[in-house]
């Protein structure tokens, strides 16, 4: 089964309404694996690994958030593996980088 990697960068009023939790039960929903974690600059970012579906179900996700974020912009990058998931074999909340 082909896999996608992806990581995104989440700006906006995105920290303190929930983001990254609801960021994760998505993800969890859909049956992905990552992490996702708050960045001291203000911004959310993931790395999110699963079908090419799963993935772009997230990502479209990320550009709405949950209704007490404002999105302003999502910067998307894709992996070329997964090696930076290291062997997470679900999704998970990491502490502020």
């Amino acid at each position: 089964m082909v896999q996608l990697t992806r990581r995104l960068t989440i700006h906006g009023h995105v920290q303190g309404v929930g983001f990254r939790w609801s960021l994760s039960a998505e993800a969890r929903a859909l049956g992905l694996r990552g992490w996702v974690r708050n960045r001291r600059d203000g911004s959310v970012e993931a790395l999110i690994c699963g079908t090419p579906q799963t993935v772009e179900a997230l990502t479209a996700w990320a550009y709405r958030g949950p209704p007490s974020a404002r999105v302003e912009r999502v910067l998307c990058s894709d992996e070329p593996d997964a090696e930076n998931l290291e062997a997470a074999a679900g999704f998970e909340q990491r502490p502020t980088f």
